[in-house]
């Protein structure tokens, strides 16, 4: 018996000891990306807007998207571009659009990838200092709602 547990601890050890050393990574749990999104829909159509609201991980996968009733249909990839490029980007897309009207030797990043949506209502999603995604908003009359109604979305979860 003694030997059966010796040898069972002896070809154990070394799993666990890799177990340990595999990498952590932050990420955002579905239920607080459905309350961001909510949060941002729910601002919007406080002040009478119908938006679409995206909220992809940081791999720029979907994880949620929420159309409000009435929110027009260019609305859906709006959003999820928006939501796409902060994730990718790591930074808010009118800062983004802004950076690239003053350095124009940058316009190339507009069509490095086709789901960039270069155009304000993006932001970024971090948690604790991670980049974990990004909220994307489509549909208010400026990109400066939508990113008011992002913002909604991030602080309703206590992103930064």
């Amino acid at each position: 018996m003694i030997r059966k547990i010796a040898l069972a601890a002896a070809l154990l050890t070394p799993v666990a000891a890799v177990a340990q050393d595999l990498p952590t990574a932050p990420y955002l749990p579905l239920n607080m990306a459905v309350t961001a999104a909510q949060a941002a829909v729910e601002a919007c159509a406080t002040e009478g807007y119908n938006v679409s609201v995206a909220i992809v991980a940081r791999s720029g996968e979907t994880k949620v998207h929420l159309r409000a009733d009435n929110a027009g249909p260019h609305t859906i990839g709006s959003s999820t571009g928006k939501a796409f490029t902060s994730a990718s980007m790591g930074r808010d897309t009118a800062g983004l659009a802004g950076f690239i009207g003053a350095n124009p030797e940058n316009d190339g990043l507009r069509d490095m990838d086709s789901r960039l949506v270069i155009q304000a209502g993006g932001l970024p999603i971090r948690i604790g200092g991670a980049l974990v995604g990004g909220i994307g908003v489509g549909g208010a009359p400026s990109g400066a709602i939508d990113e008011t109604c992002g913002r909604a979305g991030l602080d309703a979860i206590g992103a930064e």
